[in-house]
Order: structure tokens, then sequence, then C-alpha cells
């Protein structure tokens, strides 16, 4: 899987990034996750990864091209108070549940 960042705009008003990535992938790996994709750019930029929050992402038909765009902030805090919380949830995904025992 390879990352090509296309686009980087300064938001000063919100204290992020907005960035446009591809991600291109080979012939037999599977379309990347929200996750993956995040541990990508995060790389990619050289942040952390709790600061990187994937906007969309769209795979195009018949190929192995992912285009996308992510938020990066400036603090953790920061992205808390400007994401909508259905992007906190994709992006922060809970962790799995013990089963409860009978």
């Amino acid at each position: 899987m390879e990352i090509k960042i296309v686009s980087t705009k300064e938001n000063p008003l919100l204290k992020r990034k907005e960035v446009g990535f591809t991600i291109t992938q080979g012939q037999k790996e599977k379309t990347p996750n929200r996750l993956d994709a995040k541990r990508a750019v995060a790389n990619a930029v050289q942040v952390k990864e709790s600061v990187v929050y994937i906007k969309h992402m769209k795979t195009l038909t018949g190929t192995n091209i992912t285009n996308g765009s992510a938020n990066i902030y400036q603090s953790v805090e920061q992205a808390q108070v400007v994401e909508p919380e259905h992007l906190k949830k994709r992006n922060n995904p809970e962790k799995p549940k013990e089963e409860a025992q009978t």
C-alpha cells in the first residue's frame, strides 16, 4: 500500500490542516479500512494518529486506487471540539467488549 498526499490546505481558524490523499494498493490487496488509512496519513505527514481524522474515502470502480481527505489537528482537544460526533466514532472505534459470563 502506497500513499501520496496530493493536496494540503492550512485552516488557521479551526487549527487544522486539510489534506487530500491517494492510496494505491497492490492487485491482491483489499481496499484499506479507515484505521489503515489513518495510520498511513499519520506516517506520511509525521504526526500522531490521535490528531488525524479521515473525512471520506472512495475507491475508484475497477481500480486499485482510493482517494480521500483527512483533517489533521494541532491538538486532540481541538479535534474533539470541531469534529462531528459521527466522525469521532468512525475514527476512534470502541475496543471490543468482553462477553458477559452466564
